[in-house]
């Protein structure tokens, strides 16, 4: 496909998500093409799929399915926002899911209910972008591997801050 192709879906569909591998991915496999907050729906997929996976992955595992999903979000993120004509498209719930699955892999164990705030307060930062968020969502912006890497990187920004607030609550 051609960069910022005229003829690139603003609104990625199916098709679009099934027609490369990278769509698929970025997408979050299906989350993405939610018409309501598909970053919420993207994260909470990707809290179904982490207790879904480590059920079979120990956690040196999943750490290094977090690792290795970063460096695949990486391209996947970058290839699709390319083709998609958009820099950060709302579509592209990879790194809600990458971010959102190292905050669940630090921080748990954790009941119902821990799980829960560690998902309000992620989505709260991500959503809300204050402080180190908004600066992190601002450094790397554009199209190629830098707007890429700026499509992940702000969320991993706010999953250090969801885990500094866990950090400070069970410290309390």
């Amino acid at each position: 496909m051609t960069p910022l192709s005229t003829s690139a879906p603003r609104r990625p569909t199916v098709g679009f998500m099934l027609g490369h591998p990278a769509h698929f991915i970025a997408l979050g496999f299906g989350a993405g093409l939610s018409r309501v907050a598909p970053g919420t729906v993207g994260t909470l997929w990707a809290w179904l799929a982490f207790l879904v996976l480590q059920q079979w992955l120990s956690p040196l595992h999943m750490g290094g399915l977090i690792a290795a999903g970063t460096v695949v979000g990486w391209w996947a993120c970058t290839t699709t926002a390319r083709n998609l004509g958009v820099a950060d498209p709302g579509s592209i719930v990879w790194d809600e899911v990458v971010a959102f699955w190292l905050v669940l892999w630090l921080a748990m164990p954790m009941g119902f209910w821990g799980q829960f705030i560690a998902f309000a307060l992620f989505r709260f930062f991500d959503a809300a972008k204050p402080g180190p968020v908004g600066w992190a969502d601002s450094l790397f912006k554009g199209f190629g591997w830098r707007g890429g890497w700026g499509i992940l990187w702000d969320d991993f920004v706010a999953a250090f801050c969801t885990l500094l607030v866990i950090a400070l609550w069970r410290f309390l």
